[in-house]
């Protein structure tokens, strides 16, 4: 007997009813579980085992449901701090073990973990450090540790450190697309890559000073922990790569060993006995270890402090994966500057520039900030052209040794992509109203005419921006000018030249931020994030993300897909958009990449 059609409508309603209904008790359960989540059970002289490596972005929101959901356990440099302040603090905790695999993160990142493995040893407890392979980077991390092992087969690359700058001009060549180009400041050198086919003179300058600065700060870096001549560690490196035993017998390294050698090596280190629950090392997983709140070590309590992330390209609108939004960031710091109960505000910055208008739009919220409580920047691995711009107004501007900065200089250029039409038989034909309706069109290059006023555009910019700088960092404009020109410094270099007040990481402008506020240094604080971070369940059911910002999403998962040297040229893209119609770019002169 044929189902009627009205039964058929119910038996469909009636499963899709069932579907929901299992998915909702999956989803409620698994709600409970993130959140019912006990501390970890820790024994006396446990070892808190972290595995580093891979980018360490500053931060990411720590989501227990998406963490059940997708398996997922995203590191960031701020979460291993915070680990290692609580194992610090802990009493049940021996010590700690790293497990360094490739770093791909930049050289004042592991600084900053440098630091806070040398605040974690002054508890008298051990560090110590497993390598299989390491570059520079990783054996450069090792070396805050009181011990270094290496496993037999590992091999340590420590061979010098490499400048990586890409350029594009042949690519363009051969495209038939000629740039156009308007730039202030004689290490302006951005277009570059688009312009040349190898470095400038200034170019090459600052690639130089950079490079024998942070290979000098390497070198005295070795020495120093590992208690040899600066000298012998240029000629180590200079017959790297080495072997296991070869780093050992230079001491380099304190041991070749198996990870069950290495574990029994900490045990003797904690004086374990010989008793059947003392045979095998106690150890907890950095990733689970963050159950232990901080708040049950006595820390993260107290006054608050507001600490506000921005990873990216500077751009307008909201933030999203690796664009720092203009509107996200000034909110932030409007709620930070309106909400009583915080009294300074922690703004930590990693970015190569992008938009001139939308740093200026920042600044000028960081000075409306300023002007009620303290604003303190930290600076990351880079905060330079339109990042400096968010934080030339700062109370107090915190950065690492090798944290590149400055580049206080402004482009813009529009491409003539003429060659290209006529290689495809493509055809167009402008008719124009107005003197300089035309300034933009991609078919010609400039008249001089144009070039004039295109030129007085970009000249504008710079100007405005190096006064302001010179406001904010209570300088004249002649000096400024005379210190920007579009150069890139690191933060050491910045510090002895007024554009950087103090030599640390995220820590150390917590503490400058209490000291600002007149809290004493010996006080905790609490650290509140600002945005709030939206948990998994909160961006899958809300629907309050801007298209723009879910453009830029899409348009940075494309380019994560992508290789490496495809994700380096494509890194700004969006900031294309803004180049096509003629806004000045404020960025680093030069992607550059030190290995």
């Amino acid at each position: 007997m044929p189902m009627s059609r009205t039964r058929k409508i119910v038996l469909i309603l009636s499963g899709i009813a069932l579907v929901v209904f299992v998915v909702g008790v999956l989803l409620v359960a698994l709600i409970i579980s993130a959140f019912s989540d006990d501390e970890p059970n820790i024994a006396d002289k446990s070892v808190v085992v972290f595995n580093i490596g891979g980018t360490l972005p500053d931060y990411v929101a720590d989501d227990p449901i998406a963490a059940k959901l997708f398996n997922r356990d995203d590191e960031s440099l701020t979460n291993i701090l915070l680990q290692l302040r609580k194992a610090k603090a802990d009493t049940r905790i021996g010590g700690v073990m790293l497990k360094i695999n490739l770093l791909s993160t930049g050289w004042a990142k592991v600084e900053e973990l440098r630091d806070a493995l040398a605040d974690f040893r002054t508890s008298g407890k051990p560090a110590h450090a497993v390598i299989e392979f390491g570059t520079n980077k990783e054996y450069y991390l090792a070396t805050a540790c009181d011990k270094i092992f290496v496993l037999p087969e590992g091999v340590l690359f420590i061979n010098g450190l490499a400048a990586d700058v890409m350029f594009f001009r042949g690519s363009l060549d051969k495209l038939g697309v000629q740039m156009e180009v308007a730039k202030i400041g004689k290490y302006k050198n951005a277009p570059d890559q688009l312009t040349e086919k190898q470095m400038t003179d200034a170019h090459r300058e600052v690639v130089n000073s950079l490079l024998d600065e942070e290979f000098n700060r390497y070198i005295d870096g070795i020495a120093q922990a590992r208690n040899i001549s600066a000298q012998d560690v240029r000629t180590l490196i200079d017959n790297a790569p080495l072997t296991p035993e070869q780093a050992r017998g230079a001491r380099l390294i304190d041991a070749v060993a198996y990870r069950d050698e290495i574990d029994d090596d900490f045990r003797k280190r904690l004086g374990y006995g010989d008793d059947d629950d003392e045979k095998k090392l106690r150890t907890v997983a950095a990733s689970k270890y963050k159950a232990v709140t901080p708040e049950s070590l006595n820390l993260n309590k107290g006054e608050r402090i507001a600490v506000i992330y921005a990873a990216g390209t500077v751009n307008s609108g909201t933030s999203g994966n690796s664009t720092i939004g203009a509107d996200t960031i000034i909110k932030a710091l409007n709620d930070a500057r309106d909400d009583k109960t915080v009294r300074a505000v922690v703004l930590r910055i990693d970015s190569g520039g992008g938009s001139g208008i939308a740093g200026d739009a920042i600044d000028h919220a960081v000075n409306l900030c300023k002007a009620q409580k303290p604003v303190v920047i930290s600076m990351g691995d880079v905060a330079a052209s339109a990042a400096y711009q968010m934080s030339m107004s700062a109370t107090k501007i915190v950065a690492q040794p090798s944290t590149i900065t400055g580049s206080i200089g402004v482009f813009s250029f529009k491409p003539v992509v003429r060659g290209l039409y006529d290689w495809l038989g493509v055809s167009n034909e402008y008719v124009l109203r107005g003197k300089n309706a035309g300034l933009l069109r991609e078919d010609q290059p400039f008249s001089p005419d144009e070039r004039k006023v295109f030129e007085n555009m970009v000249q504008n910019f710079y100007q405005t921006f190096i006064t302001k700088v010179a406001r904010g960092r209570s300088r004249d404009v002649e000096y400024i000018n005379s210190i920007a020109q579009g150069r890139v410094w690191t933060g050491a270099q910045g510090r002895g030249r007024g554009l950087v007040d103090e030599i640390g990481g995220f820590e150390k402008s917590i503490q400058v931020a209490k000291s600002l506020a007149n809290i004493p240094a010996d006080k905790e604080v609490r650290r509140v994030v600002f945005p709030t971070p939206k948990t998994f369940l909160e961006s899958f059911l809300g629907n309050d993300t801007t298209d723009e910002a879910r453009a830029a999403s899409a348009r940075q998962t494309m380019i994560d897909a992508m290789p490496k040297e495809a994700q380096r040229s494509l890194r700004y893209v969006s900031v294309f958009d803004k180049l096509k119609r003629g806004e000045a770019v404020a960025m680093m002169p030069f992607d550059l990449e030190i290995r």
